[in-house]
């Protein structure tokens, strides 16, 4: 067995009670202005940013530090014609076939149906990808372990990040997702596990009216 090293922790920062309020409190008050978006401008998002956002999310915690994820970023409009093909798909057996009634009226708040036309009209998709197995730094294939839960946190801090650079996003999960491995190439043994709709909002855009819950209602302290 691989002997564990560590190594001393210096890049932590130490905040008065004070500052620490002041900085949760920013950044609150920045993240309840984050709204998924729908409606997509066409304009184009500078690679580097989305370099720079991924880097974020590639700093989540992982299980075994194994970062089981790989981000597929497409720009190409064909491809993105072909992933929306695809997912309209899914999406129309999803509405009405597969759907059960209270998920549909779950739903019907948000106004959504099988067309998903900002797959095309946002510059860019992020499809994320969570592995089963990943490589070693000498070539060893190992499973992947929590890979769900690292990918998710991962997720989290990707859609962050893109909002924090200020452009807008949108989690879409068409079921199945499999067309996503074939249509950008990836290995079966990584499976799909969200695609991320990213760029500036289209002037005029709308959002549903919604309200996020309160701190009592999420959280319990003991």
């Amino acid at each position: 067995m691989t002997q564990a090293r560590y190594v001393p922790l210096t890049t932590y920062r130490e905040y008065s009670a004070d500052e620490m309020k002041k900085r949760t409190d920013a950044l609150l008050f920045d993240m309840q202005r984050r709204r998924s978006v729908r409606s997509f401008s066409s304009r184009p998002v500078p690679r580097e940013i989305i370099e720079s956002c991924l880097l974020v999310a590639g700093s989540a915690p992982s299980g075994a530090n194994l970062q089981p994820w790989h981000f597929v970023v497409v720009s190409d409009p064909l491809i993105k014609r072909q992933i929306r093909e695809a997912a309209e798909k899914e999406e129309y057996v999803f509405y009405y076939k597969r759907a059960p009634e209270a998920w549909l009226k779950a739903l019907a708040i948000l106004g959504t149906d099988e067309h998903k036309p900002f797959l095309e009209s946002a510059p860019c998709l992020i499809a994320i990808f969570a592995q089963r197995y990943t490589l070693s730094r000498d070539g060893q294939r190992i499973k992947t372990y929590y890979a769900n839960e690292s990918v998710g946190i991962a997720t989290g801090m990707l859609i962050t990040a893109i909002h924090q650079a200020g452009l807008v996003s949108l989690t879409h999960t068409p079921s199945p997702m499999g067309f996503l491995n074939n249509l950008l190439g990836r290995p079966k043994d990584e499976r799909p596990f969200l695609l991320l709709v990213v760029g500036y909002p289209a002037v005029g855009a709308l959002v549903p009216e919604i309200e996020k819950k309160s701190l009592n209602e999420i959280a319990t302290f003991v």
